[in-house]
């Protein structure tokens, strides 16, 4: 993939075709440079532009994505009926030719979709809504059992950089006990919270066993990701999934 955006090495059908982008490919300037599709984060509206345009040449789009107005909640839609910039954090299609997208500079997005490829789901993970159950909210709205499913775990921020306080740790580990295992003290005070290990717990309680992904650390990895923990402002990744036309 130019601009070594990443295709997911998943056990995904033909028919689903998915990416994500990193931080090259686009024409937004400091701090924002240079792939930045978001149109919230205080980047010149005509870049913004001009990356999802270009994003879309690029990936040859069947349509515009799905954008949403994410909120760090649970809030579902389904994609092809879904109003622009619609308050969620997470999207569903049936539909060939409808893409659902999220954006992300930290938070975790997870994509969905099932062996028969009769479906797909694209979700925004950060802490909040991944303990508020997000990803439940998301197999739910799915047409099809939560086994038959497939999961792709995208960039986030990794264990080793995300350190948080007592009460995240207590938003997972009170209702899930086995959450405890996703965290380990920091030596400054606080907990590294390890997003795809909770993730991959979240999944599993749902009988979604087949989890591919979950290798990077935004924060870390300047040259190829945004982090809003490292920067404050900064610009996002995009993360897309869509089934082909037949």
């Amino acid at each position: 993939m130019l601009n070594d955006w990443i295709v997911p090495d998943w056990p995904a059908p033909a028919a689903v075709h998915a990416v994500s982008t990193t931080r090259h490919g686009g024409v937004s300037v400091a701090p924002y440079a240079s792939m930045n599709p978001a149109d919230h984060v205080g980047d010149a509206d005509i870049a913004v532009a001009r990356n999802r345009s270009l994003l879309a040449a690029q990936l040859a789009l069947p349509a515009e994505p799905c954008w949403l107005r994410q909120v760090h909640g649970t809030a579902v839609v389904d994609a092809a009926r879904a109003a622009a910039a619609t308050g969620a954090d997470a999207a569903w299609t049936a539909v060939p030719g409808v893409v659902c997208a999220v954006l992300s500079a930290d938070c975790l997005p997870v994509l969905l979709c099932d062996q028969a490829a009769r479906c797909v789901a694209a979700i925004h993970a950060g802490w909040r809504g991944l303990a508020a159950g997000v990803i439940e909210q998301t197999v739910a709205s799915l047409p099809v059992a939560p086994e038959h499913l497939l999961a792709w775990l995208g960039p986030a921020i990794g264990p080793a950089s995300f350190v948080v306080g007592d009460e995240v740790r207590a938003a997972f580990t009170e209702p899930h006990r086995a959450a405890v295992d996703a965290f380990r003290a920091a030596t400054a005070g606080g907990w590294h919270a390890d997003l795809y290990r909770l993730a991959r717990l979240r999944l599993a309680m749902l009988g979604v066993s087949r989890v591919s992904g979950g290798d990077w650390c935004t924060a870390r990895d300047r040259e190829r990701f945004f982090s809003y923990r490292r920067d404050a402002v900064t610009g996002r990744m995009a993360t897309l999934i869509w089934l082909a036309g037949p």
